[in-house]
């Protein structure tokens, strides 16, 4: 039996995005577009669409559409700024089709192979790298994560633009709490709490020294 996943995607704007308050019609739009399932390995292309977080390699998972969708938002993405997607594909793929220059970043080693030529074929370039160092293509506009970490690193930060934004969920319990920090015109880091979400932790980020004002 073929899965129709345009009709799942279609089901997914509607009943996971847009009754989640996403009122963003650049995302919305986005999401309608973007077939997550060329992101998920062969055997998981049936949860694509489904309201859970999708495994892509080992350790390594999708976010949950709703997740992603009010994450994404919090961002306010615009056209022909530079993003970087840490371990985060379906957000790099969405941030692409909005019209960011979005480039994805993995660990070292990981094996994802299909995924990462299916974003190559989109424009979406991936770099390999300790996810919690700096990175030396920045500073980025825009930088999400996709996955949870007990405290976000300051090398993330120190990589924003001045007026740059960072969306990651931080997690030290069964909830966690996504988080929008800002980067101003003063050179000031703000933050500001969004939505509780429960994204699977990422490999590594579970005993991050907390990064403090």
């Amino acid at each position: 039996m073929t899965l129709d996943f345009a009709t799942a995607r279609e089901n997914m704007v509607e009943t996971q995005v847009r009754v989640n308050d996403v009122t963003d019609h650049g995302v919305q739009d986005a999401m309608g577009a973007v077939k997550r399932e060329r992101l998920c390995p062969p055997g998981k292309q049936h949860l694509a669409y489904a309201e859970s977080s999708v495994e892509y390699a080992p350790g390594y998972s999708l976010m949950q559409p709703r997740d992603t969708a009010k994450l994404l938002q919090g961002l306010r993405p615009r056209h022909g700024e530079r993003a970087l997607a840490i371990a985060a594909p379906y957000a790099a793929a969405v941030l692409n089709w909005i019209g960011l220059k979005a480039t994805l970043r993995l660990p070292v080693g990981l094996e994802a192979g299909a995924l990462i030529e299916a974003l190559g074929a989109d424009g979406v370039p991936t770099v390999f790298g300790d996810l919690a160092a700096l990175d030396e293509n920045g500073p980025y506009d825009l930088i999400v994560v996709e996955g949870a970490v007990t405290h976000t690193p300051k090398a993330w930060l120190d990589m924003l633009h001045l007026g740059g934004r960072l969306g990651v969920v931080e997690r030290s319990g069964p909830v966690g709490r996504a988080r929008l920090y800002t980067r101003s015109v003063e050179g000031v880091v703000s933050d500001r709490l969004l939505f509780d979400a429960t994204p699977p932790m990422l490999p590594g980020f579970t005993a991050a020294p907390a990064f403090s004002f």
